[in-house]
């Protein structure tokens, strides 16, 4: 599966186009991990547990995304976008979305 944010793949032309697909995941931060975040505010710097649990997020939305375009018969998924937003106070949502395509 070819997963691209521009709108044509070079080489290839579009031969029909499937629709929208979606992935998403919702994380929740973690008591501990809020602890560092809050030092980290004090002294600056990475907080690496976030950049961790955003990374994986992204990784199970995009999959989750890439499986509704293998379901609907893509074998390209174009204009790939990531969304993310607070659901409540604590967990953030993780969204990947693009055109499924097919490709010759």
């Amino acid at each position: 599966m070819i997963v691209a944010t521009t709108e044509q793949i070079e080489g290839k032309r579009i031969t029909e186009t499937l629709g929208l697909v979606r992935g998403n995941t919702i994380r929740a931060r973690h008591i501990g991990h809020d602890v560092m975040a809050g030092l980290r505010n004090v002294v600056g710097g990475e907080v690496k547990d976030y950049t961790v649990m955003l990374a994986q997020a992204r990784e199970e939305a995009l999959q989750r995304m890439v499986e509704q375009g293998e379901k609907m018969g893509a074998n390209a998924i174009i204009g790939a976008r990531f969304a993310t937003s607070m659901v409540m106070s604590g967990a953030a949502e993780m969204v990947a979305y693009g055109t499924a395509v097919k490709l010759v």
